[in-house]
């Protein structure tokens, strides 16, 4: 390359960290769009209970929070097989690695994380069976206790599939290759909108139908992914369901390791939020459906941010895997900016338009939908203030998993949310004569809290691991 070209094409280090921006912005979008589908299923089953009443809706949104704060502990250990798979493909980078040998430890994490999230799901059905004593217990009405608990006894079956979707979704992020992900994901949100249409309105079986549609696009997605991946000629070498009844010991006690802490800090963030729903009941039928408008957008938006962590597992484990640790820094850093980026700009977009994305959710004949549309404006607001801080936290938590480092994490979140911005939102909130607004500040709290201890921690190990490589010899 002559002088003029060296020009043209930037300072090596410029092109570094423009080629890992670009590298994480192929697999963090159809991750992205993987998660948005995701999210699309729960989000027109919340616009479609509005439209039935808003008791529908407020039970949907009690029964939805507890479907996935008790979804959390699979879900964890689900996305512990996503740094093992990545290692052991960055593994297979390195020269001198026999194929047979990563091949193996890639099929191994997989197969160990299904076990994982079976083993876990079987108490978490226990106590979905009996939803209804569960919301009660925690000072819910009992007449939405009831109808949540119609939801939960039919979406539990769909837990199985949800999880098992995540693993080999984990896979495929591994391989670079998370497209097939995606579509899948598209055909679960075509299949779904029609389908829970037809059992809540034609078929007169309400909030039940909508658990149904849940329950059988899950359990789809799961067998759409496994026919594709059993069919790609690449994927085959893997044989990544072949004697998948073997229960391999230590390869689960390592995804138990790793991934009981990511389930850890998934309970406690998604707890934050289910608890800040059971504190809405306090407050009424209206808080709760405001809060299921808010609580709908905002993880609509997250899921960005979550996808580009996820992405950031990858890249990071690959790096790590490889041995180039001064690699895995700059995709973390390039990870957590572009997280931060889509979030300020989604704070800006909610904070404008909080009352017309209230008002879409609801039936304007409905007498209550008014009152829901004013109050669900002022908690989207609320919500903008905050994106920032959680995109950041996700796509820290993202990166500091590729290096495999989390049971610190999940200490983090347990003082951000629970010792600090659960009490604080709670107090303002019945104390403070804020009401459903200060359990909303109180979680903006937390989420930022949480955002700056995980961005130091990842500074800290991420530049500890270039150091030693710089000290050794070869570096």
């Amino acid at each position: 390359m002559d002088a003029g070209s060296m020009a043209a094409a930037g300072p090596p280090v410029r092109r570094d960290w423009r080629a890992e921006a670009l590298a994480t912005l192929r697999l963090a979008g159809p991750i992205v769009l993987t998660n948005l589908s995701q999210m699309a299923l729960a989000l027109t089953e919340t616009i479609l209970l509005g439209r039935l009443s808003t008791d529908a809706l407020a039970a949907g949104m009690l029964a939805v929070s507890l479907h996935f704060a008790l979804l959390a502990p699979g879900f964890g250990l689900a996305l512990a097989a996503a740094p093992l798979q990545a290692q052991a493909c960055g593994a297979g980078r390195l020269p001198g690695v026999a194929a047979r040998g990563w091949v193996r430890a890639v099929r191994r994490a997989t197969r160990a994380a299904l076990w994982a999230c079976a083993i876990m799901l079987l108490p978490t059905w226990a106590l979905l069976w009996e939803s209804a004593g569960v919301l009660r217990a925690l000072g819910q009405d009992p007449a939405l206790a009831a109808l949540a608990q119609d939801y939960t006894r039919a979406a539990m079956f769909g837990m199985p599939g949800f999880c098992g979707f995540v693993v080999l979704r984990g896979f495929l992020a591994a391989m670079e290759r998370p497209a097939a992900a995606m579509w899948v994901a598209f055909g679960a949100v075509a299949l779904n909108l029609p389908l829970a249409w037809l059992l809540i309105f034609p078929a007169g079986l309400g909030v039940l139908g909508a658990g149904l549609a849940i329950a059988i696009a899950n359990i789809g997605m799961l067998l759409a992914l496994v026919v594709l991946i059993r069919r790609d000629r690449v994927f085959r070498r893997f044989r990544l369901f072949g004697r998948v009844w073997r229960v391999d010991g230590p390869r689960l006690r390592e995804v138990f390791v790793v991934g009981l802490p990511i389930a850890g800090v998934m309970l406690l963030e998604i707890g934050v939020f289910t608890a800040a729903a059971f504190a809405m009941g306090w407050f009424g039928t209206v808080a709760v459906a405001a809060h299921a408008i808010a609580i709908q957008t905002a993880s609509a938006t997250f899921m960005v941010p979550m996808g580009i962590g996820q992405a950031a597992t990858a890249r990071v484990g690959l790096a790590i895997g490889a041995g180039d640790p001064r690699g895995a820094q700059r995709a973390g850093w390039v990870a957590v900016t572009l997280g931060a980026a889509f979030m300020a700009t989604m704070a800006l977009l909610l904070v404008t338009t909080a009352p017309a994305i209230a008002r879409m959710f609801l039936d304007p004949a409905d007498p209550q939908s008014a009152a829901v549309a004013a109050l669900g404006a002022t908690l989207l607001m609320i919500a903008g203030a905050f994106q920032m801080g959680d995109g950041i936290q996700v796509v820290a938590a993202g990166a500091l998993r590729g290096l495999k480092d989390t049971r610190v994490p999940m200490l983090f979140a347990a003082l951000g949310y629970w010792g600090i911005g659960l009490p604080f939102g709670l107090l303002v909130a019945r104390y403070g004569g804020l009401g459903p607004q200060g359990v909303w500040i109180g979680l903006g709290v937390g989420l930022a809290l949480v955002a700056g201890m995980m961005l130091l921690r990842w500074r800290r190990l991420s530049a500890a691991a270039a150091q030693e490589v710089s000290r050794s010899p070869a570096g």
